[in-house]
C-alpha cells in the first residue's frame, strides 16, 4: 500500500469535497504551485491509488452479508465485485465473511436474493438488510486533512451528499451517455465530453451540471484509507431503540472517521463504516465516544480486503513516477 504525503493528502481531500476542481483553483486555495499539483494529482489518478468514480443512484439498495465454505471467501467476493449492481465488496472478520452493498429496484430484490446470489461461489448462508435511510455515503466522507477555511473555498455545492434515494428520471440519449461517460471517468474534461456525446461544450457542461445537481449521478473519490494513514477499516453493527436511530445516525455521520453510516432493516438498526489510525483508535472510538452512550450493543467486523470500491473493482495502485 503506498501511503501518501501531505500534498497529495490535501489533493485527496479537496477532490472529495468537488471531485472536478480544477486544478488552478485547488492550488490557489492550498498555496502551492499550479503546476506542481497538477502534476502530482495527475499521477495520483493515472497510477490508480485515486479515481473519480460516478454511480448511478437507485431507488432501493441492500447489504448482504455471506458467510463461505473455507477457503473460498475470496473468491466469493470477487464474484460479487464483477457484478455490475454492487457498490462495495468487503472481506471481513466475524460472523460472515463478506459484505457486499447492491443498488437495485424494489421489484429486483426478490430475484437477486432468491435466484442470482445463491449461485455465489463457496456461499452457505447470507442475511439481507434493506437499507431505510442513509446518514453518510462514501460520497460524503470528509477525513481531516484540510483547514475549515481550505474546505469552504473547495467545496462544491453539486457534490454535497444528500443521503437520500434518488427519484431515477428517465434520460435522454445524450444524458445517458454523459452519465456513462463521467462512469468511465469521473474528471473526464467538457470538450471530451461534447466530443463523444456530439454536442457543444456548453451544452455538455450544462447538462453534466443539471445531471449533477438533480442526483441523477454521483461522483466519489475512491481511495484506500490505508493509503491516508487510516490503516484500521471497520464494519460497525450497531442495535439501538427505535427512537435512537435517527440521532444515533446523525452523530456518526459528523465523525470524520465515519465513511459511510446507514439505517437498516433487520436484526441491525445502523451500519457504519470507520476508519482509524489503528485497533487502539478503533477501541476508543467503540467505547468512549458520545454516540456509543446511544447504542445498546455493537458488533465488530474488521475489513481484510475490499475487492470493490465506489462501483470500482479495485486493482493495486502502480508507484507514482
Amino acid at each position: 500500500m503506498i501511503l501518501l504525503d501531505s500534498l497529495e493528502r490535501q489533493i485527496v481531500a479537496a477532490l472529495q469535497l468537488d471531485p472536478r476542481c480544477p486544478w488552478r483553483k485547488m492550488a490557489a486555495v492550498l498555496g502551492e504551485a499550479e503546476r506542481t499539483v497538477a502534476r502530482r494529482g495527475a499521477q495520483l489518478l493515472e497510477s490508480g491509488a485515486v479515481a473519480i468514480a460516478a454511480v448511478r443512484p437507485h431507488p432501493a439498495s441492500m447489504l448482504v452479508e455471506m458467510r463461505c465454505t473455507p477457503g473460498t471467501a475470496r473468491a466469493a467476493a470477487q464474484s460479487l465485485a464483477q457484478r455490475s449492481d454492487t457498490t462495495f465488496v468487503y472481506t471481513v472478520t466475524g460472523n460472515g465473511d463478506c459484505v457486499a452493498e447492491i443498488l437495485t429496484d424494489p421489484d429486483r430484490m426478490g430475484d437477486i436474493l432468491s435466484d442470482e446470489l445463491p449461485s455465489t461461489i463457496g456461499l452457505r448462508h447470507s442475511v439481507s438488510y434493506p437499507v431505510l435511510r442513509y446518514f453518510r455515503t462514501i460520497q460524503g466522507w470528509r477525513p481531516e486533512m484540510l483547514t475549515a477555511e481550505q474546505a469552504d473555498a473547495l467545496r462544491s455545492p453539486v457534490a454535497a451528499d444528500a443521503g437520500v434515494f434518488a427519484v431515477r428520471q428517465t434520460l435522454n440519449r445524450q444524458d445517458t451517455e454523459l452519465v456513462e461517460a463521467l462512469c468511465a471517468d469521473g474528471r473526464i474534461s467538457f470538450e471530451a465530453l461534447a466530443r463523444r456525446v456530439g454536442v457543444s461544450e456548453a451544452t455538455a457542461r450544462r447538462r453534466c451540471e443539471w445531471l449533477l445537481a438533480n442526483n441523477q449521478v454521483q461522483l466519489r473519490v475512491v481511495v484506500e484509507p490505508a493509503a491516508l494513514g487510516l490503516a484500521v477499516e471497520a464494519l460497525l453493527w450497531i442495535r439501538a431503540a427505535p427512537h435512537q436511530v435517527e440521532q444515533l445516525g446523525k452523530s456518526l455521520a459528523e465523525l470524520p472517521t465515519v465513511r459511510y453510516a446507514a439505517a437498516l432493516a433487520g436484526d441491525y438498526q445502523i451500519v457504519a463504516d470507520v476508519t482509524v489510525p489503528d485497533l487502539p483508535s478503533l477501541y476508543r472510538l467503540i467505547t468512549a465516544s458520545d454516540w456509543a452512550a446511544q447504542a445498546a450493543g455493537v458488533d465488530v467486523s474488521v475489513l481484510l480486503d475490499a475487492r470493490k470500491r465506489g462501483g470500482r473493482v479495485m486493482r493495486p495502485a502502480r508507484t507514482p513516477a
